[in-house]
Parts: structure tokens; C-alpha cells; sequence
């Protein structure tokens, strides 16, 4: 019987053999409003591995993709790259149909599959620079401990010159294409910037040393095969230079400010302060969380100088919003920043000083002095509001 998803062939002996999800938009608070795919691949060697498996819902697509090209009980070797469930969400259930000969992950990924699924036995370590032969091919392993989980690894196939790179280089999109050159360059920084921002920001000084280790090893990869988005087989030195871009988090002049508001004061206030960045030559970025979400926010302070935000005061706090944006940046640990708080209050007004508190614990570097007003700015308010935005202007590069 014809099986009803096909594999797709990325090099001579390599299948992609992993599941589309069209319908996902958040991926544990990522906005991932294009979708996204899991990634599996299914490498044809004498002795047949698969690397990585797919979240758990997709097991019909996944398992008949494989059939397309292969019986799976012929698998003898399963890598398991990254133990995040929407990666190894099916390793139970396929070592259970294939019953393989080995499955292989790194020190720390035992440990963490372990811990997923109890009572799954018989995954063996690799070690970091560890060979294994397929017959006719070899996969070596390397250790990206922290990019993003601490059981990462990275595999790569000699002969076809395939590096499987886990999380790094991928993106959430989901897409009928397969390799980068069938799709939209712009659309492909756009999102491998925001997966970047997102996922690896946090770990930017292990992604350059990650980064100076590939370099170091000389792999000649026809193909960087990710477990999110298209294959790259003609853009990778483009993101890898954004990696090491991104990684460096360099400011530049522009300038992000977010900001909600409960009758349109602090709006008018992150407003004149964006005419004041523009007005000292800075490019302003200004996102009001009615429309924006954390995500969106994230990605644009990845390539930023400056981060000023504003919040209403609400019982005594700021707006819920605003508290759920800077939570989620402090864990991003954006760096390299300069910025200050500013928001409008009824009666006490704790609002600008909190938030202000956030950004210090940050370590965004504050310039000039936060900006309050009571209700409705005046003009002489919306003019400070102008100068201060004029200032960080003057402290961007």
C-alpha cells in the first residue's frame, strides 16, 4: 500500500523523514505564528540509523514517511540529538517498533531521557569526538552542551558531508519546501533571527565558543541538517555569520520601546519619546503590548542599543503585561543595553519605579531620569518625554 507521506531525499544516502505542524502558535510562550516542523532524519548507510524522532501527536506522518523508504525494524542505530519532547517525544514507541541495536545520545541526555520517559532502558553514551561506524559510512558526535539543553549534541556523516545540528540553525516555520534556496531569504533571517532571540540569547557566549569550535574542526557540511525549518545547502555561511553577529550582541542605534497603557497616557509618553530617538538619529522601534507579543519584543532587542519601557500604574503595580515582558526578557538576558522606565499613575504610582528596578536587575544601563507624570501629560511632560529620547539617542553608537 502507498504510504501516505512521503520521505524527501536531501542527499544520496539521507531522508528527511520528519512531521509538519501547521497549526501550532505557541511554542511554551513563542509566538510561532508560521508553524513549525520537527525534523527527523533517516540516514540509508549498510547499517540503517535514524536521528531524532518527532512531538508525539505526529507519529502516523512520521512513522509513514519512513516506511516510504524503508521497513523500520531495518534500523539498527537511533540518535537522539537533543532530548526535548519535541524531538524524542516518539523514542519510546519507535525503539519499541524497531527494536535497534543501539540508541545513542550524549552523557547528558541519558540522564535526561531517563527522566522523560521512566522505564526506557538501553540508551548508551556517546562520547564528545566518539565514531560510529554504519559500514559504509561514519556519524561522529560533539557535544553543544547548553545550546540549547545541557544533554545537546551535534552529529555529523562523513561521505554524504551532513552535519545535524539539533536546534541550532533552525527556526519554527512550517513548509512544504525543504532546503533554504526554496524560500524567501528575508523570511529566512526573519525567523532563524527570531528562534535566535528567543532559544539561544540566553547562551550567547557558548554559541561563539560553539562557534569557534566548528570552525576549529574543518567538517566540510554540503548540508546542515537542523531539527526545526529548511535544510541548508546553499545559505549556511550566511547564518552562521548572523550567529556570530547575534552571538556578540554589538548595540546599535536602535532603540526598542515597549510599553502598555490603560487610557492612552503612557502611549503618549512612549511616543514623544520615540520622536525624540528619531529626532537624535536613532532608529525607533516603538511596540505597545496591545499589539505585540513577548516574542516579538525579544526578537527586536536582539539587534538593539537601547530598551525603554513604560507601564500605567495598577494596584499599587505595573500593568501585567509589561511584568510579563520583562520576566521573560530577564531570562533572555539581553546585554549591552542602555534604557530607562517612564509611565503615567492616577495615585501613588509605583509603576515606573518597578519597572525600572527590572531593568537595573537586567543590566541595562540607565540614562537620564525615569519619567513620570500624573494622568495626563502636559505638554511640558511630553517635551521631557521628547529630551530623554533625544539623550539615549546621544548614548547609542
Amino acid at each position: 500500500m502507498a504510504e501516505p507521506f512521503r520521505a524527501v531525499r536531501i542527499s544520496e544516502r539521507v531522508f528527511w523523514v520528519g512531521a509538519i505542524d501547521w497549526s501550532i502558535r505557541d511554542f511554551h510562550g513563542y509566538a510561532t505564528n508560521r508553524g513549525t516542523t520537527y525534523n527527523a532524519y533517516l540516514v540509508m548507510a549498510d547499517e540503517i540509523a535514524l536521528v531524532d524522532t518527532v512531538k508525539a501527536p505526529f507519529r502516523d506522518e512520521f512513522m509513514s514517511r519512513i516506511r516510504s523508504v524503508v521497513d523500520p525494524r531495518d534500523i539498527k542505530v537511533i540518535v537522539s540529538n537533543h532530548s526535548e519532547m519535541d524531538h524524542s517525544g516518539l523514542l519510546p514507541q519507535t525503539v519499541k517498533a524497531v527494536e535497534p541495536r543501539e540508541v545513542l545520545a550524549s552523557p547528558m541526555g541519558v540522564k535526561a531521557l531517563a527522566e522523560h520517559f521512566h522505564g526506557l532502558a538501553g540508551v548508551t553514551a556517546v562520547k564528545d569526538g566518539e565514531r560510529r561506524s554504519l559500514g559504509n559510512a561514519t556519524l561522529t558526535f560533539y557535544e553543544t552542551r547548553m545550546l540549547h539543553w545541557p544533554d545537546s549534541m551535534i552529529s555529523y556523516l562523513d561521505g554524504d558531508e551532513v552535519l545535524f545540528s539539533q536546534d541550532a540553525f533552525g527556526m519554527h516555520l512550517a513548509s512544504s519546501e525543504r532546503f533554504d534556496d526554496e524560500l524567501d531569504p528575508a523570511l529566512l533571517n526573519e525567523e532563524a533571527a527570531k528562534y535566535y532571540a528567543n532559544i539561544l540569547m540566553p547562551y550567547s557566549g557558548l554559541v561563539t565558543k560553539a562557534l569557534d569550535r566548528l570552525g576549529s574542526l574543518k567538517l566540510p557540511a554540503k548540508l546542515v541538517a537542523p531539527d526545526h525549518g529548511p535544510v541548508w545547502r546553499r545559505g549556511f555561511a550566511g547564518i552562521l555569520a548572523s550567529y556570530a553577529r547575534w552571538a556578540e550582541q554589538r548595540p546599535t542605534r536602535k532603540a526598542v520601546v515597549v510599553y502598555d497603557t490603560m487610557w492612552g497616557s503612557t502611549a503618549a509618553m512612549a511616543r514623544a519619546i520615540g520622536d525624540g530617538l528619531a529626532a537624535g538619529g536613532a532608529s525607533a522601534n516603538l511596540l505597545p503590548l496591545s499589539a505585540a507579543d513577548r516574542s516579538e519584543a525579544a526578537t527586536e532587542v536582539l539587534e538593539a542599543g537601547a530598551l525603554l519601557v513604560g507601564s500605567s500604574t495598577l494596584n499599587g503595580q505595573m500593568l501585567p503585561t509589561v511584568a510579563d515582558i520583562l520576566t521573560y526578557l530577564k531570562g533572555l538576558k539581553p546585554a549591552n543595553l542602555v534604557g530607562q522606565a517612564f509611565g503615567s499613575y492616577g495615585w501613588s504610582g509605583e509603576a515606573v519605579q518597578h519597572v525600572q528596578d527590572a531593568l537595573v536587575q537586567m543590566k541595562v544601563d540607565m540614562v537620564g531620569e525615569a519619567q513620570r507624570c500624573r494622568y495626563v501629560p502636559t505638554g511640558e511632560h511630553l517635551a521631557s518625554c521628547r529630551a530623554l529620547g533625544e539623550l539615549v539617542a546621544a548614548r547609542l553608537p
